[in-house]
C-alpha cells in the first residue's frame, strides 16, 4: 500500500510538471507506470490526476477567465475568443468519444508504441524549432476561426499516448501562422475543456471499477500534480518565446530510446 501511494506521489509530480510541456504526459505517466509495476483500474487514475493540472493552469488564468465570463453578454470580442475555443475543442472530443475504448484497451496498453511516438515528437520538435515560420498571429483572442480548427484537427493527434496534446496544439498552430507565446498560450486555454471533458467522461466510464484505495491514490497524485503543474505553467511561456522547443525535442527523444533500450531488455 505505502509503495503505491509513493507511487502516486512520482506520478502525479511527473504529471503536472509534464502536462502543459511539449513531451506527453500521459506517454510519460504510462511508461513510469509501467516500469513501476503501478496499476490503475481502467487506467482511470492516469487520466483523473489530470484535474489537478487542469485546475492549476485555470488558478494561474483565474483573472483572464474571470473577464471573459463578464464580458461573454456584452464583449463581441469575448464571445468570438470562447467561440475559437469550443471550435478547436469539438475535434479531439468527437474523435475521443467514438475510439475511447480502443485507445484505453490498446493505445494505452502500448509501452512500444509510446517510446517511438516520443522520439518521433522528439525528431518534429527539432525540426521546427528550426524552420523559418513567418508569424501573423500575436494574440490568443484574434486567431480566426480556420486556425482555430487547424489547431483542433492538430490535437486529434494527441489521443495517441506519447504524442502530446499541448506539443501536437503548439506546432499545429505555428505552422498556420501564430507565434510561438501566442501558440502556447492558445494550447493552455484549449487544454481546460479537453481535459475536464476527458476527466468526467473517464471517471463515468470507470465509476464501477473504482475503490477506497483507488481514491486515496487518485486524491495524492491530483494534489502532487496541481502544486507541479502551477509552478510549470507560470515558467514554460516565457521559456518558449526565449528558447524555442529543442530542449524538449531532446528530452523526448532521450526518454523514448531510453524506454525502447528497457523494454528490449525485458523490463
Amino acid at each position: 500500500m505505502a509503495g503505491n501511494l509513493l507511487d502516486a506521489v512520482f506520478l502525479g509530480t511527473l504529471e503536472g510538471l509534464t502536462e502543459f510541456l511539449p513531451v506527453s504526459s500521459t506517454g510519460h505517466i504510462l511508461l513510469a507506470g509501467h516500469f513501476l509495476g503501478f496499476e490503475s483500474a481502467g487506467k482511470t487514475f492516469e487520466v483523473v490526476i489530470q484535474l489537478g493540472a487542469i485546475l492549476a493552469v485555470m488558478g494561474v488564468y483565474a483573472a483572464r477567465l474571470i473577464q471573459l465570463i463578464r464580458g461573454l453578454g456584452t464583449d463581441p470580442a469575448e464571445r468570438r475568443f470562447l467561440m475559437s475555443i469550443i471550435i478547436a475543442f469539438l475535434p479531439a472530443a468527437l474523435v475521443g468519444v467514438l475510439a475511447h475504448d480502443f485507445i484505453k484497451s490498446v493505445l494505452f496498453e502500448s509501452p512500444r508504441l509510446i517510446a517511438t511516438m516520443l522520439v518521433i515528437g522528439g525528431v518534429i520538435l527539432l525540426i521546427v524549432d528550426r524552420l523559418p515560420l513567418t508569424s501573423r498571429y500575436h494574440e490568443t483572442d484574434h486567431l480566426p476561426f480556420r486556425v482555430a480548427f487547424g489547431v483542433g484537427l492538430a490535437q486529434c493527434l494527441a489521443l495517441i499516448p506519447g504524442v502530446s496534446r499541448s506539443g501536437s496544439t503548439i506546432v499545429g498552430a505555428l505552422f498556420m501562422g501564430v507565434d510561438k507565446r501566442t501558440a502556447a498560450e492558445f494550447s493552455f486555454f484549449l487544454s481546460m475543456p479537453t481535459m475536464l471533458a476527458a476527466f468526467t467522461f473517464d471517471l463515468w466510464k470507470n465509476r464501477h471499477v473504482l475503490d477506497g484505495s483507488a481514491m486515496g491514490e487518485i486524491a495524492i497524485g491530483f494534489v502532487m500534480a496541481f502544486i507541479a503543474a502551477v509552478i510549470v505553467v507560470r515558467w514554460v511561456l516565457g521559456y518558449i518565446s526565449r528558447h524555442g522547443f529543442a530542449l524538449f525535442g531532446w528530452w523526448r527523444i532521450i526518454v523514448g530510446l531510453g524506454a525502447w533500450a528497457a523494454l528490449l531488455m525485458g523490463f
